[in-house]
């Protein structure tokens, strides 16, 4: 029971992933170990369904907890204590990052820092252009938009470190899609669903491909991308309760994390 509670509350991060600004959903599935395990197991769904469901329900439960029911707690309080719940996001990638540095277990070389450092950098840019405001207030919008809008916003669910809300900004519709959501407005969340299924499973085979015959490369990527999220979330802290407090919740994120990052089995 433990194991599906845990799992339950990694779904919730993992759908808060697609609501928050600067937040991806695949950055919370690397820094609770699950990463790798996630994709062979939706790809490989069919081959055990038994063991497979076992592991993607209580995450897919959760995923949708956290995106209908706790979405607005979430942005409350990335909104309203913005230093605190940036310094606890960034407690749960730092506590994550020991297990996906135990997953790099090949000599380190020129080739990987390249990729390693284009993509912390690709991760920043990419994070960046939420200063630059692409939302849109037409809620008149086609059903192929939608769903094209959702194919790609699964890059940002399935690839650590790139926001799907970015993506929604730069297509015009990241207002549209809150509004959707927080009304229960079906009508624009199942095209924008089919996009994102018919993304993931294209997106996730990629990755699966990347995984499997370019491993190490693979890994460097991920961590590029998860640790220039660390960057982006970095807030101005002063020296004062509110900052002590801060750097409490951070250490505690830190362990929480760490020990969920390892319960994956």
């Amino acid at each position: 029971m433990k194991y599906y509670v845990l799992q339950f509350i990694k779904g919730i991060f993992i759908g808060s992933g697609a609501i928050l600004p600067g937040i991806s959903s695949g950055v919370f599935c690397v820094i609770f170990g699950i990463y790798e395990k996630l994709v062979n197991s939706v790809l490989n769904f069919f081959k055990d369904v038994k063991k497979n469901l076992s592991f993607l329900l209580p995450i897919i439960i959760g995923v949708f907890v956290g995106i209908v029911l706790f979405g607005n707690i979430l942005k409350f309080l990335f909104y309203s204590f913005p230093v605190q719940t940036c310094f606890c996001i960034i407690g749960f990638i730092l506590g994550g990052i020991p297990s996906l540095i135990k997953q790099n277990t090949k000599k380190l070389n020129l080739t990987s820092i390249i990729i390693f450092l284009f993509t912390l950098f690709l991760s920043l840019y990419l994070i960046a252009l939420e200063n630059v405001s692409y939302n849109s207030s037409n809620t008149n919008v086609s059903y192929t938009f939608l769903i094209t809008s959702g194919f790609f916003m699964s890059a940002g669910i399935v690839i650590p470190g790139i926001s799907s809300t970015v993506i929604l900004m730069l297509l015009g519709i990241y207002n549209i899609y809150l509004n959707a959501i927080s009304t229960l407005n079906f009508a624009i969340l199942i095209p924008i669903a089919l996009g994102i299924f018919l993304g993931s499973v294209i997106f996730l085979k990629i990755i699966q491909i990347l995984l499997r015959k370019f491993t190490q490369y693979t890994y460097y990527a991920i961590c590029g991308f998860t640790i220039g999220s660390i960057f982006v979330l970095f807030p101005s802290v002063s020296f004062n309760f509110n900052g002590f407090l801060s750097v409490i919740l951070c250490i505690v994120c830190i362990y929480i994390s760490h020990k969920m990052s390892f319960i994956t089995k």
